[in-house]
């Protein structure tokens, strides 16, 4: 080696350890950059398609009437007349959450020769159906119809604005704010009435300083039944004794807890029906003729106890009213009649004299209005001396209540313009036609009969339409910002197919990757901004997020439309592989279609079976069926010839079996959707504590402890097998020794849920305090463990000794130690193929006085070492936050992960010195496995089947104010497959980089003949003339480094194209299907939660390749200390 050319190489490898430091982190900013393009499609699309309405902060008052013309017939010179006279000066409102309409519906006679029906909710309100029966014109049975969503907090605000919450409102459900529309609550406390409400303290932020005293609960703990109505009861009949109230407002929520914890069929459910009867039955003895009683549901539950949807049972709920003087002038009909519920919320307003809520849409109860035979105080000296006062006072609540909507619908017209024009006109000529007659028999008394039912038809005709109008409208969607949040989303998937053919290809630059696009989306940013600022508009941040990644993709497209435009085929466009590709479009194409999105479930393990056919054939016709101990140097880049396969297609044959039978085994757990009744939904997805018998239950806590502890051995056994068990440092340690506690804690967590309605009273509390200290004690481990990787992430065993005098020779390009990057780079493999023959014992037949010499054991699985020690540690906090059972699904998740690597890597060419790729297939393969993995997990797309006992893990007397806290749990606990797919390998979170890892994993040792080298004799008889070799598996990849961050790149820009295709169909099905009957049932809540699990999983993605550049850099730190050391 000339030495004046050492200084020049060494200032070369300066400068290529400074770009290939520069290239990790371009790749990172890439990443991240792609994955806002995606963010700002997707906040476009939703703020075009997902609106909110306008909320009218406009209030009604006594002093300003609804509208023009005289005060109804009844209503002149009245003391304290707002718009009609009151009927009732007191009201109970007793809302039982959850509480369906078939609960309340009396029980049918059993009919003799038909087997008798036994659930457990029918015919528990018993004192319902007796008082129905004893005094039927005092009280009425309802079928109240709710609007969706049916979540308590959108239910308030509907039972008190009498407007309806738009769809997007159901987000909020976690963090309820206080109503600034006009309301019922408002209304009251203008009039000087004394609201005292006890109960969920929803109300609180809803109302805020609005009750002269409450009695607020916590309610969000879904798991404890008796808190909430102990606490009520405890002041409900003391309160009502005392007379110091006008309204009290009492909100139950055991019986929505215990259709969450077990079901509408469990036993529970009695018990809790049958206090609530007690409890009706009590209220109905303590009340004065001066009030009313309202018993209502705020919405329904599904047969597995959920809510949030639109289904028939979630929408149908009971509504009871009841006074002790004569309310109705008939008995109830056979069939209870059907309303809206927002039908209470004028219907209250005008029978306690207040103004109606300036923006309900409700229509009033005009039979409540009909002052049957010794009625309350509406009945005035008028009222007695006409024959006709009864049908004209409903005459009259109707005319007020259609001024009223007349109203809103003026204002909200005015101030948004949002409202169908022509049939806005076609209700305004209707409702002036019925005004006019209606005053024209203020004037007219006598003539009064004829016209009575038809304007009482003109006016629910008005009224309904009105409602149907408002309805479409607020369901109105911004074409433009879909087709923009479309368009961006189809841009990024081309952006992903382009960049990640061009990342592999040669000559590829990392440093111009940001530097143009940045430029351009701040070069638009402030055009947008300068323009909205000229025009003195509205700066919108979702419009300026579009715009900022509109820009900065034009240069790209731009430079791509140049390039493939017409000088080069189309082919390379579509570098996916036709077989996958149509598997792909399949999938894309059942988005389209609401019945296989609801039997997704279904379909996907038929596409992941279909797939993994597919790789055993293409594998088997391909001749590339390798089993890992065939994957020899040779066949990684050496110039030898390779060898035929020794195996026919067993080996990866036996790898689709084992995969396709845990597929099958996966399938076992599912929960149904509410669209398929015939289906039964997985009993295994239910926790222990609903079980009943005692002996299944053990037995079936053993088994779900057995799979953790499965779990735990099988990491244990891997990283023993590739030797990374033996370092001594922090992570593996706490391999050893964390983890084993982490399972003993879970498994003691799991037995005290299971058996928490069995514990002896005097051990409740202490039960009660493990509960909480458990679960975060596991937490707190595993962030721990996760605190050590990220501090000392290389798990290598270093041992140092005497080595003989001859040792080999490496040679370099420069002198003295490595000073950077480039020669880490080159010297690593040599130095670690050295180590591993210092290892085996080659060097050290003759011991003898000479250098220090270090082995290191396997460094070969350093990388893959680090992402499944993080895929443990991931893995037990997201199981506390599932049902014990589901620990099942969990080992079947490991067992598909660890078969499809292998299946993949067998059939994965891997050369040196690169490029490294990733098959289409096994991004798409991962992308399945990690739906069927959400659905295993007894998850669903809607919002009912949202697993909110997950927020009371650890904490269950709840959280406090906090709603993030809450809102994590749930979260994890819903895209617990997106966050641990990355840990596994596949692409849904941390560990995606074991798709480019696994191959090199999987290398084995190879004869390898090496020939005698020059020297004495004794030195030949140190190297004998053929020894095994021990291949260089992960470190290979520091052959390579800018083929290693070049695959990097490509891994991620795959997964991001598979995942945004699938965004990109769900928002195109959404916009085309708008009008679709199952929009907000189907389509809307599987865009929703497509583009909440891509966000979760692109976030994961830069984790896990930041966790790989973490590992990298740690290894060369590692390696640099001991060259440097051996250099000492």
């Amino acid at each position: 080696m000339h030495t004046s050319v050492v200084p020049d190489c060494k200032h070369c490898r300066r400068t290529s350890g400074r770009e290939s430091r520069m290239q990790k982190i371009s790749v990172l900013l890439f990443l991240a950059w792609v994955c806002f393009l995606f963010y700002a499609g997707i906040a476009l699309f939703t703020s075009g398609f997902l609106l909110t309405r306008l909320e009218l902060t406009n209030q009604s008052s006594c002093q300003e009437p609804p509208g023009p013309g005289s005060l109804p017939w009844g209503s002149q010179g009245k003391p304290g007349a707002c718009w009609m006279p009151s009927r009732f000066s007191r009201v109970v409102l007793v809302l039982i959450d959850a509480l369906r309409f078939d609960f309340a519906q009396p029980q049918c006679s059993h009919v003799p020769g038909e087997p008798p029906v036994s659930v457990p909710f029918l015919g528990k309100l018993g004192s319902l159906k007796r008082i129905l029966e004893v005094q039927p014109h005092h009280a009425r049975l309802y079928q109240s119809q709710v609007d969706p969503p049916t979540t308590t907090m959108q239910r308030l605000k509907a039972l008190t604005t009498g407007s309806l919450p738009t769809f997007i409102d159901a987000g909020s459900n976690f963090a309820s704010h206080a109503i600034v529309e006009d309301n019922l609550i408002k209304q009251l406390t203008s009039a000087g009435k004394r609201v005292v409400f006890m109960g969920d303290d929803t109300w609180k932020d809803l109302f805020p300083g609005a009750f002269s005293q409450a009695f607020f609960f916590s309610s969000f703990n879904v798991r404890d039944l008796h808190t909430v109505d102990n606490g009520i009861l405890e002041h409900l009949y003391p309160t009502m004794d005392s007379g110091a109230w006008d309204v009290l407002i009492a909100h139950f929520l055991g019986v929505d807890h215990c259709g969450h914890k077990h079901g509408p069929h469990h036993p529970e459910m009695a018990k809790k029906l049958s206090q609530m009867d007690q409890v009706i039955q009590g209220l109905i003895e303590r009340l004065e003729n001066d009030t009313l009683l309202v018993v209502a549901g705020d919405h329904g539950m599904t047969m597995n106890g959920d809510h949030g949807g639109d289904s028939e049972l979630e929408v149908s709920a009971a509504l009871f009213l009841y006074s002790p003087t004569v309310l109705f002038p008939s008995v109830p009909p056979e069939e209870p009649e059907v309303i809206p519920q927002i039908s209470l919320v004028p219907t209250l307003a005008l029978l306690l004299g207040l103004p109606i809520p300036f923006g309900n849409i409700g229509e009033v109860m005009a039979e409540l209005f009909s002052g049957g035979s010794g009625g309350g105080s509406s009945r005035g000296d008028g009222d007695a001396s006409h024959p006709d006062s009864p049908a004209l006072a409903q005459v009259s609540a109707l005319y007020i209540n259609a001024q009223q909507v007349s109203r809103f619908l003026h204002t909200y017209s005015a101030a948004t313009q949002d409202l169908h024009v022509k049939e806005l006109r076609r209700l305004q000529e209707l409702f002036s036609k019925a005004s006019a007659r209606y005053q024209h028999l203020l004037q007219h008394p006598r003539e009064a009969e004829a016209a009575l039912s038809s304007l009482t038809a003109d006016f629910q005709q008005f009224l309904r339409g009105a409602r149907a109008v408002c309805i479409e409208s607020w369901a109105r969607f911004s074409l433009v910002r879909m087709a923009g949040g479309a368009a961006l989303l189809a841009a990024a998937c081309l952006l992903c197919l382009l960049a990640s053919q061009l990342a592999v290809a040669p000559g590829f630059l990392f440093r111009p990757l940001l530097l143009i696009p940045v430029a351009w989306g701040l070069t638009w940013t402030l055009l947008y901004a300068g323009v909205s600022v000229t025009t003195g508009s509205k700066l919108d941040p979702v419009v300026l997020g579009a715009v900022a990644a509109a820009g900065s993709l034009l240069p790209f497209l731009w430079k791509a439309w140049l390039s493939w435009g017409s000088k080069r085929p189309l082919a390379p466009l579509l570098p996916v592989p036709r077989p996958v590709l149509a598997l792909l479009l399949i999938r894309l194409a059942t988005f389209f279609s609401d019945s296989f999105v609801v039997a997704e479930a279904r379909a996907t393990p038929f596409l992941l079976g279909s797939l993994i056919l597919f790789l055993v054939a293409q594998l088997h016709w391909e001749g590339q069926l390798l089993p890992p101990k065939l994957l020899t140097t040779s066949r990684l880049g050496s110039s030898a010839p390779t060898a035929p396969p020794r195996h026919s297609g067993t080996h990866a044959l036996l790898l689709g079996i084992g995969l396709l039978l845990f597929t099958r085994l996966a399938g076992l757990f599912h929960r149904c959707p509410e669209e398929t009744p015939a289906c039964r939904s997985s009993p295994w997805l239910s926790p222990l504590a609903s079980m009943v018998g005692g002996r299944a239950k053990n037995l079936w806590y053993g088994a779900c402890v057995g799979a953790l502890v499965a779990l735990l051995a099988a990491v244990r056994l891997w990283l023993r097998r590739y030797g990374n068990l033996k370092s001594p440092e922090p992570p593996v340690l706490f391999v050893r020794w964390g983890l084993p506690l982490m399972v003993l804690g879970t498994a003691a967590y799991w037995a005290l849920a299971s058996g928490a309605e069995e514990v002896p009273p005097r051990l409740r509390a202490l039960v009660a305090g493990a509960s909480a200290v458990l679960p975060r004690a596991v937490m707190g481990l595993a962030a721990s463990g996760l605190m050590l990787l990220l501090w000392r992430p290389v798990t290598v065993l270093v041992k140092a000794g005497a080595a003989t005098s001859r040792t080999r020779t490496i040679l370099t390009p420069f002198s003295g130690p490595p000073t950077s990057q480039a020669d880490l780079d080159y010297v690593v493999p040599q130095i670690y193929r050295h180590m591993q023959e210092e290892f085996q014992g080659r060097l050290e037949r003759t011991r003898a006085q000479g250098p220090i010499t270090v082995a290191a054991y396997q460094l070969g699985s350093v990388y893959s070492a680090a992402m499944v020690t993080a895929l443990i540690l991931l893995a037990f906090p997201l199981l506390l936050l599932h049902v014990e059972r589901v620990s099942l699904v969990f080992l079947l998740l490991f067992l598909q992960s660890f078969l499809l690597l292998h299946l993949l890597a067998a059939g994965t060419p891997v050369a040196t010195p690169g490029p490294f790729t990733v098959m289409w297939q096994a991004v798409s393969a991962w992308v399945l496995l990690a739906t069927q993995t959400f659905y295993s997990t007894g998850h669903q797309p809607v919002f009912s089947a949202i697993h909110w006992h997950a927020a009371f893990v650890g904490f269950p007397d709840g959280h406090g104010s906090s709603t993030w806290l809450p809102a994590l749990l749930v979260g994890a606990n819903t895209f617990a497959s997106h966050l641990l797919f990355a840990a596994l390998s596949s692409p849904e979170a941390v560990g995606c980089p074991l798709l480019l890892l696994w191959p090199f994993l999987c290398e084995r040792q190879g004869p390898k003949k090496r020939q005698s080298l020059p020297g004495s004799e004794s030195e030949a008889r140190v190297r004998p003339e053929e020894e095994q070799e021990e291949p260089l598996m992960e470190m290979r990849l520091r052959d390579a480094p800018h083929h290693f961050n070049a695959a990097l790149l490509q891994l991620g820009l795959k997964y991001l194209f598979v995942l945004g295709a699938q965004i990109l169909a769900c928002a195109l099905a959404a916009s085309i299907l708008r009008r679709h009957l199952m929009v907000w049932k189907v389509f809307a809540p599987k865009f929703i939660f497509e583009a909440i699990g891509f966000i979760v999983s692109s976030v994961g993605l830069l984790l896990g390749i930041a966790l790989v550049m973490r590992v990298d850099g740690a290894v060369s730190s590692w390696f640099k200390k001991l060259v440097l050391a051996q250099q000492r």
